[in-house]
């Protein structure tokens, strides 16, 4: 009995250290893959026909208030607006329920800034990076993204968008620094093994709907409208 309660336990050590291994190689492999299209601002403007700057949602004050990490999201979509790398912005985040709508509040921001309202779309069903960039190119019809969010979740990002046959880059919105980000980094190894899976498998996001036209703003905000008001009845994860 002894014998065999030692081969278990040492069958299960191996097991762990194997599946430790693996989690770190998908990690090393995702932020190798993705690391060569994190580009600076500049570098961004120099693309070239890029379809639209993808700005990805995060966490929203109970109050309406815009995060630290998604305010400087949104002020690097703008800069990149304003220095000629895409004529549009599109703000994708989690409006699953009535009292809670990152994109409002991250369009809004924008439109503060001085950007046009018309240049500036919605979605309202991007309840997860990989929905995001899953609804950018079947719902808006984008080919050539440059996607905006904290360089820790960019390597994710552009993996999965690689992965959904999209030209993408990425820009850095790290503008200083913050709170609980080790913990991010930790979840984020988990969150990059997660998402190296869905990218194989490549499911239905949770929403769809018709198509938006990145080049008719004013039939894009009407169809937004639409598909806002049927996401808030659904259940949605959070990015």
């Amino acid at each position: 009995m002894g014998t065999w309660l030692k081969r278990i336990g040492l069958g299960a050590l191996a097991l762990g250290v194997l599946c430790t291994v693996a989690v770190f190689a998908v990690d090393a492999h995702v932020r190798s893959s993705a690391g060569p299209r994190i580009v600076s601002v500049d570098e961004a403007a120099a693309l070239g026909d890029v379809d639209c700057v993808l700005v990805l949602g995060c966490g929203v004050h109970p109050d309406g208030r815009p995060s630290d990490m998604l305010a400087d999201r949104v002020a690097c979509g703008v800069a990149l607006y304003e220095n000629g790398t895409s004529p549009k912005l599109l703000m994708s985040g989690d409006h699953g329920r009535a009292d809670y709508d990152e994109v409002t509040v991250m369009r809004e921001a924008a439109v503060q800034a001085g950007l046009p309202k018309d240049d500036v779309f919605m979605d309202h069903a991007g309840f997860s990076t990989y929905e995001s960039m899953y609804r950018a190119r079947d719902v808006f019809g984008a080919k050539r993204i440059v996607v905006v969010s904290q360089e820790y979740h960019l390597y994710r990002a552009l993996y999965v968008a690689e992965r959904l046959g999209l030209d993408a880059y990425g820009v850095s919105a790290d503008l200083r620094p913050y709170a609980g980000q080790e913990a991010r980094e930790v979840r984020e190894v988990l969150a990059r093994n997660k998402d190296f899976l869905t990218a194989i498998a490549q499911p239905l996001p949770t929403f769809l709907g018709d198509p938006i036209s990145l080049s008719g703003s004013a039939a894009a905000r009407s169809e937004e409208r639409r598909v806002g008001k049927e996401c808030r009845s659904r259940w949605s994860p959070y990015h």
